[in-house]
């Protein structure tokens, strides 16, 4: 139970079932040639989840001594594993995911796509080390990371089953791809200052620059404000584009009940929150609404097969 803490494996469960629901709610249903087999999309799922579940293990490592203080009941390093215990996880799951991605990248002939694998551990390296305490940019790297989950799926199930023939059809549907990872990084960097607001006093004893820590918690839940009301609008934008005007009904009604009302709610609130229940809350919130978000893809393809 304590290795299954240190990984968050959670989180872990969530980013695969997301890659799962990707390829067979959508792309296995579509009339398109995919590159990778079952077990090899396995393999990239595989290979996603442990160099996630390293920059987590790493990540823990790093933030014993804020934790101590913004999550006590969480810390698990020093508390059944020891620190160099985990940093024998982290570097064995590091090797295995990358080495499992160089394999892939192999496999559809593509071996210089194995940098994607190494860029994205060294980012969660630097994002534990460095990067988390520089004002936002730590915020940008992890929601970057978590968008890139997605794209990953395109790059290896797509890129390399695209010809001059099926060009524009497999240009759309990463487009599709392409879509949904920008509304994961959206949501995702909102969370993450709601998460520094959470955890600033952690962090400030830790000497970190968060956001929050740098302008306030009132101003920092302000940007988060700015960024979901410019989050919702694009929302209804894309809504009303891709949904409405093609009399997609379902995954309209979809959309507004459990993603844009939920974001609505969550800009409301926000505005009254202050203590760390508060925003832990609506760090809930987001996740929610990511995970509707996500699964939104299987709406679709069922809207669009029963219009059909």
């Amino acid at each position: 139970m304590k290795f299954l803490k240190l990984i968050r494996y959670q989180n872990l469960l969530m980013l695969a079932f997301m890659q799962v629901l990707f390829r067979y709610a959508f792309l296995k249903l579509q009339n398109i040639p995919l590159a990778l087999a079952d077990w090899q999309y396995g393999l990239l799922i595989l290979s996603t989840v442990l160099i996630a579940a390293a920059g987590y293990v790493i990540n823990n490592i790093m933030d014993v001594a804020s934790d101590n203080i913004n999550k006590p009941k969480d810390v698990v390093i020093g508390k059944g594993i020891t620190e160099t215990a985990a940093y024998n996880i982290y570097i064995t799951l590091n090797i295995t995911g990358v080495a499992i991605g160089c394999y892939l990248s192999n496999v559809i002939m593509r071996p210089s796509f194995a940098v994607l694998f190494i860029l994205i551990a060294t980012l969660l390296y630097f994002y534990a080390t460095a990067l988390k305490q520089i004002m936002v940019v730590g915020n940008i790297v992890v929601a970057l990371l978590l968008a890139s989950s997605v794209v990953i799926i395109g790059v290896f199930d797509l890129f390399p089953a695209t010809n001059s023939e099926n060009q524009a059809q497999m240009a759309s549907f990463f487009s599709i791809l392409t879509d949904y990872a920008l509304f994961a990084f959206m949501i995702n960097l909102i969370r993450e200052i709601i998460k520094d607001i959470e955890d600033v006093d952690g962090d400030y004893n830790q000497g970190m620059n968060t956001l929050p820590i740098a302008i306030g918690n009132r101003r920092a839940a302000i940007v988060a404000l700015g960024l979901a009301i410019f989050s919702f609008i694009l929302l209804l934008l894309y809504c009303n584009k891709y949904f409405v005007e093609n009399g997609l009904f379902f995954v309209t009604f979809y959309a507004f009940a459990f993603v844009l009302a939920p974001l609505l709610y969550f800009i409301v609130k926000i505005y009254s929150a202050k203590s760390k229940k508060d925003f832990h809350h609506l760090s809930t919130v987001l996740k929610l609404i990511l995970l509707f978000g996500i699964l939104s893809i299987a709406v679709i393809t069922f809207n669009i097969h029963y219009n059909a």
